[in-house]
């Protein structure tokens, strides 16, 4: 196994992968470095890639109108960074943004979208390790409005 396969394939989300999925996803894949304060990504910008990231962090932010972004997630080493290029229309829900050195493995969103559409098992493979983040990022988002707006009254 190469190089950047095994990185790929010792990432966490990809544990327990077929190892002949692996050149597949790869193909796909190609390694970032950012500056503390860079941006992976604007809101409403395409989302062509997503990150694994492998070494720093990496602040999830909204910018409210008229106000200072707010971080609605901090994700690290080994955690993913973006899966709104699972979804029409594609494009960035958030701002991502390297909160010191990050490097990353970015995934090319439409070689890995053909991929998917050509290969079912492959298709199936990735949102069995999607769907959990989703939804653990929707309950991440429900406990801070739980914070933000208090206890619920009766």
């Amino acid at each position: 196994m190469e190089g950047l396969e095994r990185i790929v394939l010792e990432h966490p989300f990809f544990a327990g992968l077929e190892a002949k999925l692996g050149p597949v996803i790869t193909g796909c894949a190609r390694n970032h470095r950012f500056d503390p304060g860079q941006y992976l990504f604007h809101e409403g910008d395409p989302a062509d890639e997503f990150y694994l990231i492998r070494h720093g962090s990496v602040a999830l932010e909204i910018l409210p109108p008229g106000q200072p972004a707010v971080v609605i997630a901090t994700e690290q080493a080994g955690d993913i960074v973006g899966a709104s290029w699972l979804v029409a229309p594609y494009r960035w829900r958030f701002d991502a943004r390297a909160r010191e050195l990050t490097r990353a493995i970015g995934l090319d969103a439409r070689c890995l979208r053909d991929k998917c559409e050509a290969d079912n098992h492959l298709g199936y493979e990735m949102m069995k390790r999607f769907l959990p983040l989703v939804v653990g990022r929707l309950e991440e988002t429900r406990l801070q409005l739980l914070d933000v707006y208090g206890k619920h009254r009766a």
